[in-house]
C-alpha cells in the first residue's frame, strides 16, 4: 500500500522524535512505526485494521534479535504496513501499558517477557499476545491474524470482548486475608522464604536466578528486630555469591540483569539502574551493620559504577545494554589467551586462576565470564590486573546506554546512594543523591505534577506513576533525615499530597492504583501490589507514608500513618501467602512492627560523635533526625541534656528518656 493510497496513514516511521531511546532505536526500521497516541488508534479505525503492538526495552537482548531479523527486513515490514498500524512503546516509559498488555500476554499463553508482540482491535481490545517470534513463524503470525480478521470478525470481536472483561475483573482485587499486620506475620513470612533458599549457591528458586534485591534488605531488618541468625545468613549467603559469581562485573562493578543458571555464573548482561539501586541500597546496609568486607567493597565499587556509567549529568541513566556490537556480552567475556595476550604469560596465567577462566569456557564459543571464587592474598597485584584488563576491555566495542531518566528510579537512586553515604562515610555519596534530587525536582516537576521521563534534559509527556511517587518521596525523605533541609521534606510531601490526591482507590481502604484518576483510561486501571524487580507502586508509597507519617507535624502526619497502616493490613495478605514476591512490603512491616523506630538527636549536626553513632547502629527502616530543639517535629521539646548532645529513642508513640552516649544508645536499640 503506497503513501497516495486511501487509509494508508502517513506511510511513515514516527519513531524519530521519540523521547525514548527504545523507540528511537526503531526509527530507521521499514515499519511505519507510530507511538502509542490517540491518532494510532484512530488510524486504525480510519483503516479498519488491528494494531499490531510491541514492547520492549532499549536493553533488551531478544528484542534487538526480533528487530534485526523481521522489523529491519523490507519483506516482512511491508506486509506490517499493509495490514496492521504497527505501534512500538518502551515498556520503562509507559509501565502502565505494558502492565495491561503483560496481564492479557500471561493471561492467553501462560508466560510473559519482551518482547511482546499483542494484536489489538483500533480500541485497544487484545485478542491474541505472545512474545518474541522466530521471522519464520512471525510472518506466518502475521498472515493468520489478517485472515482471521477479514474472514472471522465476529469471532475475533468477540473474544478480544472476553478476554479484556476478564483483564478487568482480575484487577478487582486482593483475595481476603486471614490476619492483619503484626510481627508473628512477618516471623511467618521470613520463615517461608527461608524454606526456599538455595542453600548451596545462595539466592532463592533455580535458573534463570535474579538478585533477590528487596529480600536482602526485609531479612537485614528482621535479623535487627529478632537477632534471628538465619535472615542474615541467609544475607550472606546470597550476597557474597552474587558478588563474586559472574552476575556481578569483576573489573567495573555493577549487576547485570539476572543469571542464566542457578549458580551465578553468566549473566544476561543488561545492567539496569533499579537492580543496581536497590542492591547498593542492602549492601550498604549489611555493610554498615556488621562491616563485613564483601559488603563494603561491592557497595563502593556499585556507588562508583552509578556515578561513573550510569551519570547523565546529575540524573542517572536507566541501562547498559545486553550486546556491544550486535554481540551479547561481547564486552565483558575473556579467554586464557586473551589474558595472556594483555597481561603476559605470568600474570595472564595467575588472572586466569584468580577469574576462573579455562580452557573450556563458562560461556559461548569458548569464552568466560570473570568470576572471584576467592580474594587473592596479592592485593598489589590484583589492582594492577583489574586496572589494566578494565583499560583494554575499554577498547572493545561498549554497550550502548539506554539514557532515558526515569522518576522512580533515580528515587531509588537517591536512597541507595545517601544510605551508601552514612555506610561507607562517603559525603560525596550525599552530594550526588542531593544533585539528583534537584535535578529530577527541576526537570520532572511540570505544573506541580510529576512526569514519568525525560531525555536529554527534555522531559516527556508521560505522567508519573504511583511507583514514582512513592519513590521519589522516600529519596527525598531520605535525604531530609540526612541533612535536614526543609525543602526535601517539603518537596516529598507535596508528591504524597498529589498520591493520595489521584491514586487512592476511594471505595477500598488501602488499595491504589498505580496510574492517577486523570492519567489515559486503558481496558482497565492497573492496581498490582506484587514486588517484581522493583517494588511495587503500593509498598514504595506505604514505604513513604510511613516515613512521612513520622517527619510531618500536626494532622497530616496522623493521616499519612493511618493511611500507612490501613495500606499494610490490606496487603497482609501478600505475606500470609506469597512472601517471595512481597520482599518489600516484608522491609516496610519489619519497620512498621517496630513503631517505626525514631531517633531524634539534638545536637549540632555538623560535629556530633552521637548523631554518627545513631546512624551507624540504626536498623534498617529506622528513623533518625538530628538538629537544634524545635528544628523538628521529632525535636519538639527535645533538646540538650546538661550540655551534651541527647539522643530521643521512640517506638511508636512510646518515647524513653534521653540517652548521652553512645553505649547508652547502643544498649537502647538492643532491648
Amino acid at each position: 500500500m503506497s503513501p497516495a493510497e486511501p487509509g494508508a496513514g502517513t506511510g511513515r516511521n514516527l519513531l524519530a522524535s521519540a523521547s525514548s531511546p527504545y523507540l528511537r532505536q526503531h526509527a530507521d526500521n521499514p515499519v511505519h512505526w507510530r507511538p502509542w497516541t490517540p491518532e494510532a488508534l484512530a488510524e486504525a479505525a480510519e483503516r479498519d485494521v488491528p494494531i499490531l503492538l510491541s514492547i520492549g526495552y532499549a536493553a533488551c537482548h531478544w528484542c534487538h534479535v526480533m528487530a534485526h531479523e523481521s522489523f529491519a527486513d523490507e519483506q516482512v515490514a511491508a506486509v506490517m504496513n499493509a495490514d496492521f498500524v504497527c505501534i512500538k512503546v518502551d515498556r520503562e516509559e509507559r509501565p502502565d501499558l505494558d502492565a495491561v498488555y503483560m496481564s492479557a500476554t500471561i493471561a492467553l499463553t501462560g508466560h510473559g517477557g519482551w518482547p511482546m508482540t499483542c494484536f489489538l482491535t483500533p480500541d485497544g481490545r487484545p485478542f491474541y499476545c505472545g512474545t518474541y517470534y522466530p521471522k519464520a513463524a512471525f510472518v506466518e503470525l502475521l498472515a493468520a491474524v489478517t485472515n482471521t480478521w477479514t474472514g472471522r470478525r465476529g469471532e475475533l470481536e468477540q473474544a478480544s470482548d472476553h478476554i479484556a472483561h476478564e483483564l478487568a475483573a482480575r484487577e478487582s482485587g486482593l483475595p481476603s486475608g486471614g490476619r492483619g499486620l503484626d510481627a508473628q506475620l512477618c516471623d511467618m513470612a521470613v520463615t517461608a522464604v527461608l524454606d526456599d533458599e538455595d542453600h548451596t549457591h545462595g539466592g532463592f528458586g533455580g535458573a534463570p536466578k535474579f538478585p533477590p534485591s528487596t529480600l536482602l534488605e526485609a531479612l537485614l531488618r528482621h535479623h535487627e528486630r529478632t537477632g534471628a541468625p538465619a535472615s542474615l545468613a541467609a544475607v550472606r549467603r546470597a550476597g557474597t555469591a552474587m558478588a563474586r559469581g559472574g552476575l556481578y562485573d569483576q573489573l567495573a562493578g555493577g549487576f547485570a540483569r539476572y543469571s542464566v543458571d542457578d549458580a551465578w555464573v553468566v549473566p544476561h548482561f543488561e545492567k539496569m539502574l533499579y537492580d543496581n539501586a536497590l542492591l547498593l541500597r542492602g549492601y550498604a546496609h549489611w555493610a554498615r551493620r556488621t562491616g563485613d568486607p564483601v559488603a563494603r567493597r561491592v557497595a563502593a565499587q556499585t556507588a562508583e559504577f552509578l556515578l561513573t556509567e550510569l551519570a547523565d549529568g546529575d540524573l542517572f541513566a536507566s541501562s547498559l545494554d545486553a550486546d556491544a556490537a550486535g554481540v551479547e556480552g561481547g564486552s565483558y567475556v575473556w579467554t586464557p589467551a586473551q589474558l595472556a595476550e594483555i597481561l603476559g604469560d605470568d600474570d595472564g596465567r595467575w588472572a586466569a586462576a584468580v577469574f576462573d577462566v579455562g580452557a573450556a569456557g563458562t560461556f559461548e564459543r569458548g569464552t568466560s565470564v570473570l568470576q572471584l571464587p576467592v580474594d587473592p592474598d596479592d592485593t598489589s597485584r590484583f589492582d594492577r590486573v583489574r586496572t589494566t584488563l578494565l583499560a583494554a576491555r575499554l577498547t572493545r566495542a561498549q554497550p550502548a546506554r539506554d539514557d532515558k531518566v526515569v522518576s522512580a528510579w533515580n528515587g531509588l537512586a537517591i536512597t541507595a546512594l545517601a544510605e551508601a553515604a552514612v555506610a561507607l562515610d562517603r559525603p560525596d555519596l550525599h552530594a550526588a543523591a542531593a544533585a539528583c534530587a534537584t535535578a529530577l525536582h527541576a526537570t520532572h516537576l511540570v505544573d506541580g505534577r510529576l512526569r514519568r521521563t525525560s531525555l536529554g534534559g527534555r522531559v516527556g509527556q508521560s505522567p508519573a506513576g504511583l511507583d514514582d511517587h512513592g519513590m521519589v518521596a522516600v529519596g527525598l525523605l531520605t535525604l531530609y533525615q540526612l541533612d535536614g533541609r526543609r525543602h526535601w521534606l517539603d518537596a516529598a510531601l507535596e508528591l504524597l499530597e498529589t498520591a493520595v490526591a489521584h491514586f487512592v482507590d476511594p471505595d477500598a481502604a488501602g488499595r491504589w492504583f498505580d496510574s492517577a484518576d486523570d492519567a489515559e483510561q486503558l481496558l482497565y486501571r492497573p492496581a498490582d501490589p506484587i514486588d517484581g524487580p522493583t517494588p511495587s507502586g503500593a509498598a514504595a508509597i506505604t514505604e513513604a507514608l510511613l516515613l512521612a507519617g513520622c517527619l510531618a507535624d500536626g494532622a497530616r502526619a496522623e493521616r499519612y500513618g493511618q493511611l500507612a497502616a490501613a495500606t499494610l493490613d490490606r496487603h497482609a495478605v501478600l505475606l500470609e501467602r506469597a512472601p517471595r514476591s512481597a520482599g518489600h512490603w516484608l522491609a516496610v512491616a519489619e519497620a512498621a512492627v517496630t513503631g517505626p523506630l525514631q531517633i531524634a538527636v539534638a545536637c549540632d549536626p555538623a560535629d556530633s560523635a552521637l548523631l554518627a553513632q545513631a546512624r551507624r547502629i540504626a536498623p534498617g527502616g529506622a528513623i533518625v533526625v538530628a538538629g537544634a530543639v524545635d528544628s523538628a517535629p521529632l525535636l519538639a521539646g527535645r533538646d540538650r541534656v546538661d550540655g551534651a548532645d541527647a539522643a530521643y529513642v521512640c517506638r511508636g508513640r512510646v518515647c524513653a528518656l534521653p540517652v548521652t552516649t553512645g553505649d547508652e544508645l547502643a544498649a537502647m536499640l538492643r532491648d
